[in-house]
C-alpha cells in the first residue's frame, strides 16, 4: 500500500495530473464534496480501508455529460500514485469515481431542493447542518463555470434571523434539560444523571458552533470539529470533567462553570441585548442551573420573521431529529419540510 496522503490533497493530484487533461478546453468546475471524511479532513490511514481512494466531481454543462462521461471512462489510468481508480466497497461495485454532471443536478440531489430558485427559510431548516457541511468544505480544484463558488458562498451560512432563531432553539433545550441532572440524582438515579449530563455536553457543544457560525457535522465527527473551534480551548476540559464526575456535587459545579462560561461567549458576540450570565437556584429546588430561558427570549427579540415565530422552539431538523438514516440520505430529510408546515397550520388555528 502507498503512504497516506489525505483525501483532498490525493483528489488534487488526481485532478491536475489525471483528470484535467482528459477534459481539454471542455468548459467545467471540478472539486472534492459530498460524503466522506476527506472531504472534512478528518480521514486518517485507517480510512483507506473503506470507500476511499482518487476521486472528485467534475461539472459540466448538461449536452456535455456524455461525452465527457465517456472520455473519462477510456481515459482514466488503472492506477494514480499507487491507488486503484476504480474500486468498490459493500454494495458498491468497483468503478472509477469521478462524477460527471450538472452542478445544478448534483446540487438537487445532494440538498432535496433546486438551489436555483433561491432558497427560502424552510429550506434552511429542512437541510441538516452534515449536509451543508458537504457542500461547503471539501475543496475547489477549478471552477470554470462560476457557479461553484456562487453556490458554496450561497450556502456558506444561515441568514441572520433564521440564525437567532437556531441560537433561541438550542438554548430552548438546554433550558429544558438542565434541572433534570439533579432531579434525576435527587432520587438516586446515578445513570440517569449522568446520560442527562452528556446529553447536555453534546447541546452545549452544538451551541459553540452555531455561536462561531460553523456548521456541526454528525456525530464521528463532532468532537474533531469542535476541537478546532475557539470554543475548545475555554470548554473542553470542562466537558471532559463534566463526563467525568462520578458524583452529583462534582457533575453540577462543573456543570455551572461550563454554562457560565457558554452565557458568556454569548454575550461577546453582541447580538442582543446584554443577558444575565449568572447561575441560580432552580424555583425553589436545590439545582444550580443557568435559566437559559433568558438567552431564548433575547434571542427571539431579534427575530421579526413572522413564520418563524410562528414556529414551536424545535429549531433545525437536526436540532429535533437524531436519526442517521433521516439526516444522511437526501431522498428522505427534505420530506420533514411538511412538519413546519404541519406547525404553521396548528400555529394559525389557534
Amino acid at each position: 500500500m502507498p503512504p497516506f496522503v489525505p483525501g483532498l490533497e490525493l483528489a488534487r493530484a488526481f485532478y491536475e495530473e489525471a483528470v484535467a487533461a482528459l477534459l481539454g478546453d471542455t468548459p467545467h468546475s471540478a472539486a472534492l464534496l459530498g460524503w466522506g471524511s476527506e472531504v472534512l479532513g478528518f480521514d486518517t490511514s485507517r480510512s483507506t480501508d473503506h470507500g476511499w481512494g482518487p476521486r472528485l466531481q467534475v461539472f459540466v454543462r448538461g449536452g456535455e455529460t456524455s461525452r465527457v462521461r465517456r472520455v473519462i471512462d477510456e481515459g482514466l489510468p488503472d492506477e494514480f500514485h499507487g491507488w486503484p481508480t476504480r474500486f468498490g466497497w459493500d454494495e458498491v461495485p468497483a468503478s472509477h469515481h469521478v462524477e460527471v454532471g450538472p452542478l445544478e443536478d448534483w446540487l438537487t440531489a445532494r440538498l432535496g431542493f433546486d438551489l436555483r430558485r433561491g432558497m427560502t427559510t424552510k429550506d434552511w431548516l429542512a437541510a441538516p447542518q452534515q449536509v451543508l457541511l458537504e457542500v461547503t468544505q471539501g475543496a475547489v480544484f477549478h471552477d470554470g463555470l462560476g457557479d461553484l463558488t456562487t453556490a458554496r458562498k450561497a450556502l456558506s451560512w444561515y441568514p441572520d434571523e433564521v440564525w437567532l432563531w437556531l441560537l433561541a432553539c438550542q438554548w430552548r433545550r438546554i433550558d429544558q434539560e438542565e434541572p433534570f441532572v439533579g432531579r434525576a440524582a435527587d432520587v438516586g438515579d446515578e445513570l440517569g444523571s449522568r446520560i442527562i449530563a452528556a446529553r447536555l455536553v453534546r447541546d452545549v457543544m452544538r451551541m459553540c458552533f452555531l455561536q462561531e457560525r460553523r456548521y456541526a457535522p454528525y456525530s464521528k465527527w463532532l468532537g474533531s470539529a469542535f476541537r478546532e473551534l475557539d470554543a475548545y480551548g475555554v470548554l473542553g476540559d470542562p466537558l471532559l470533567d463534566v463526563l467525568a464526575a462520578t458524583d452529583y456535587a462534582a457533575r453540577e459545579m462543573t456543570l455551572v462553570e461550563v454554562v457560565h462560561i457558554l452565557a458568556g461567549r454569548h454575550n461577546g458576540l453582541g447580538i442582543t441585548a446584554n443577558v444575565d450570565e449568572s447561575a441560580g437556584l432552580f424555583h425553589d429546588r436545590p439545582f444550580r442551573v443557568l435559566g437559559s430561558g433568558r438567552f431564548v427570549d433575547a434571542c427571539l427579540e431579534r427575530v421579526s420573521d413572522r413564520w418563524l415565530r410562528s414556529l414551536p422552539l424545535v429549531g433545525a431538523v437536526d436540532q429535533f431529529v437524531d436519526s442517521t438514516d433521516v439526516l444522511s440520505e437526501p431522498g428522505v430529510f427534505p420530506q420533514t419540510a411538511w412538519l413546519f408546515d404541519a406547525w404553521t397550520v396548528e400555529a394559525k388555528a389557534d
